[in-house]
């Protein structure tokens, strides 16, 4: 049974990379005001593009610059969508992930003759890194050793938004932006120039979570390869109230409730329900957030209502 467990959690180190990222960038977009249900499209890009640039170089890091880059103009392109032009913020969601799924459902056919996975020669993936002494730790080493580079990066994006959002003044002033717009704009904030940074960045992320994908966790490519982990991300940065601590969390039980359930896979139990795992917890998580946040309005009517009693009284 150790062995078992000691299985799941060095498996859900790279699982939870891509969600971790793109939470993290969702929860900064979240944070300017602006909810983005276009993470998984943003990923698909990165990892497209991730899958050109590393295949027509040889060279997997400069694949991620690329996935960094594109992601982050899709980001870009999608958030002038909402404070230039006025979209609904969900609505420019659905329509990106429509967008890009019929983009790449064309594009893989039409130009490389291809219905699935897209495996282009000369193709090359992340190497992993070995820790010295740490991955000869028993028990330990699986876990934090023996990992590509993004998911090292992916842990240290968690300090660094906290960093940002609450200790710089760009990162407050966001902040401001998501709290009250107008105000925020009448105190001489550029919100909009703000929200088009949150947006960038929450793309950039995404494009990066998107290469680890296909660049770490395989070497290929394929329409349906992020897997639903966009809107697992959302979960994340809602389970953890946009606050970069417990959105890493909330990421982190997804990955490993994701790794269980690959584990689960090859022990016999149907493939339907072990796929249903993950997006099961993202619904339990979400309605426990759900009753937390009733009842901390509840305590806070009742603490409202007893002080305007005491009020009254006196």
């Amino acid at each position: 049974m150790p062995d078992a467990i000691l299985s799941v959690l060095a498996a859900a180190a790279p699982s939870t990379t891509s969600i971790l990222l793109a939470s993290m960038g969702g929860l900064i977009n979240r944070q300017g005001g602006i909810v983005n249900i276009g993470l998984e499209p943003m990923m698909l890009v990165g990892a497209f593009a991730a899958v050109i640039v590393s295949a027509q170089t040889g060279n997997p890091f400069l694949g991620l610059l690329a996935a960094t880059a594109s992601g982050a103009l899709l980001g870009l392109v999608f958030s002038w969508s909402i404070t230039r032009l006025g979209a609904n913020e969900i609505v420019a969601g659905l329509g990106l992930n429509l967008l890009v799924l019929g983009f790449f459902g064309y594009l893989l056919p039409t130009v490389f003759k291809i219905e699935g996975t897209y495996l282009p020669p000369g193709l090359v993936g992340l190497p992993r890194v070995n820790i010295p002494l740490v991955g000869q730790i028993p028990g330990l080493g699986p876990i934090v050793s023996g990992h590509d580079v993004v998911t090292y990066l992916s842990w240290l994006s968690v300090p660094l938004a906290s960093l940002f959002l609450y200790r710089t003044p760009l990162g407050i002033q966001l902040r401001a932006t998501g709290a009250n717009e107008e105000a925020a704009r009448a105190a001489g904030v550029p919100t909009l120039r703000l929200r088009d940074f949150s947006t960038l960045l929450a793309g950039a992320f995404a494009g990066l979570a998107g290469a680890q994908l296909s660049l770490g966790v395989v070497t290929l490519f394929n329409k349906t390869m992020t897997g639903g982990r966009g809107f697992i991300a959302l979960a994340a940065f809602y389970f953890g109230d946009a606050r970069p601590g417990l959105t890493a969390l909330g990421a982190v039980i997804f990955g490993v409730f994701e790794a269980a359930g690959f584990r689960l896979g090859s022990s016999g139990i149907p493939s339907q329900l072990v796929q249903m795992l993950p997006y099961l917890v993202v619904v339990i998580s979400l309605t426990l957030v759900a009753v937390r946040r009733e009842r901390r309005l509840r305590q806070r009517g009742r603490a409202a209502a007893a002080s305007l009693r005491t009020a009254v009284v006196r």
